[in-house]
């Protein structure tokens, strides 16, 4: 009995100790995890969130002439509920007019102040162009009887016949001056007509464009269709309470359903990456089993910066293919844009990519009973995998992560990447024995040896996206 517990033990034993040995012995742990290399078609893709709206809509506007007015902001008292189907000059809305109201009374006291100066004004120059004519018309009586007191004096002395010829030149003279200065009133007096008249017209004109403008706060539908209410600074629709400002009078649209598309905010790093007619798969929020299709047809050229955000992003606009009843304003989709798409390609997770000196990247192949620090060459990437164009095969076995033991073993360069990497210089401060890098014979370079080859920092892993 005892012998058969040694032998049991000793063969748990051998089994054990080979196990550790086919997993790489010493120099792994029991925490490093293993993926094998796949081929097969590989998708580079942008993912963001979009909401729909229609392409093509009305807008519903305000007041337009509020700033005419100087009235910057007004409240919205009543309207109806998003999503209503109105139909043409149905009611919508109806605004807040305390602010006009009291525009219009004093419009209304500037009236009546400008048709009493008007008035005031009117019946001044009338008496005074009814004084001038008097004066001229006395002014020429004047001269007749002068010339009556001249034509009687002719069997005067000639002192009393000079006399009376002087005084007979000088009501003629009377005359003219007045004539003149008849005229130039008249100018003088219609200039204050004028003046008056078009005061008053400005008053009025003012006071006619306030009641015109009254009539605008009740908000009706210019045509049929379903409502959907503008958004304000801060993402949410209007509704009471809400102001309308007089720099964007918009209210509400009333979209055409019959072409939609999803608007959505790429950040600045992968709005490189977006071009007009690439293709998107959608889904709906609502409904996570429609599949839909789109294509991106416009891409902002300028960034803007959105609520609650810090980066800069740039508007996107995707157009849904087809018609679909589902589909309404507002709903949230999920985008994901097809920037490339490679068939037959080798491809590796991204946590499997390690750097060194910012120019190699490498992974560790399990390579039987041994560990490789093998470098790479890189091409596109998604978020969570990479094609890899040389360095490692399909069905080769890598570590997610840096094995145990193996940060400073040598890396097996790429001869196809000679002279494309930009490394520092070797130092005798930073050779040591156990880290020198290999030449491309895999024999390791002698002091002062290969400029080209892999610097002696210590290596960094790069981080997964």
């Amino acid at each position: 009995m005892k012998r058969k517990l040694l032998i049991g033990v000793g063969v748990i034993t051998v089994l054990l100790v080979g196990y550790l040995m086919l997993n790489g012995g010493g120099n792994t742990n029991a925490s490093d995890i293993l993926i094998t290399v796949e081929r097969g078609k590989f998708q580079v893709e942008v993912e963001t969130t979009g909401e729909l709206e229609a392409k093509n809509s009305v807008k519903i506007y305000g007041p337009r002439k509020l700033r005419e007015h100087r009235i910057y902001q007004v409240k919205i008292d009543k309207i109806v509920e998003e999503g209503t189907e109105v139909q043409k000059g149905g009611w919508i809305a109806t605004l807040d007019r305390s602010e006009l109201m009291s525009k219009v009374q004093d419009a209304q006291l500037e009236v009546d102040k400008s048709m009493s100066q008007f008035t005031q004004t009117r019946l001044d120059t009338t008496l005074q162009m009814r004084l001038a004519r008097d004066e001229i018309i006395n002014l020429n009586y004047t001269i007749e009887e002068k010339k009556i007191i001249l034509d009687q004096s002719k069997f005067e002395p000639p002192a009393t016949i000079k006399q009376n010829e002087i005084n007979l030149e000088k009501a003629k003279r009377a005359y003219t001056q007045a004539t003149e200065n008849y005229k130039i009133k008249q100018e003088q007096n219609i200039a204050k007509m004028q003046e008056v008249n078009a005061n008053l017209r400005k008053a009025q004109n003012r006071f006619s464009s306030l009641n015109a403008l009254m009539e605008e706060f009740t908000i009706t539908a210019p045509e049929d269709g379903m409502l959907i209410y503008q958004k304000d600074g801060d993402g949410k629709a209007k509704k009471e309470g809400s102001t309308i400002s007089a720099w964007d009078p918009v209210v509400a649209t009333l979209p055409d359903l019959s072409v939609m598309i999803s608007k959505t905010y790429i950040n600045e790093v992968d709005v490189r990456k977006i071009k007009n007619g690439q293709i998107v798969e959608l889904s709906l929020d609502a409904f996570p089993e429609k599949k839909l299709a789109g294509t991106v047809v416009k891409v902002a050229n300028v960034g803007e910066q959105r609520p609650n955000s810090d980066a800069k992003v740039f508007q996107v606009n995707i157009q849904i293919e087809g018609r679909d009843d589902l589909l309404r304003p507002s709903m949230t989709t999920s985008n994901k844009i097809i920037i490339s798409d490679e068939h037959s390609v080798t491809f590796i997770p991204l946590e499997c990519l390690h750097s060194q000196d910012d120019s190699i990247t490498y992974v560790f192949i399990k390579d039987g009973l041994s560990i490789r620090k093998q470098e790479v060459q890189i091409g596109n990437n998604n978020l969570n995998e990479v094609i890899i164009r040389i360095g490692v095969e399909e069905g080769d076995r890598l570590y997610l992560s840096v094995p145990k033991g193996q940060e400073g073993s040598a890396i097996n360069l790429l001869p196809e990447l000679d002279g494309l990497r930009n490394l520092p210089e070797v130092t005798k401060e930073d050779s040591k024995p156990n880290d020198k890098p290999k030449r491309r014979d895999g024999k390791y370079r002698k002091s002062g040896e290969g400029k080209k080859g892999a610097g002696f920092s210590k290596e960094k892993k790069k981080p997964a996206k």
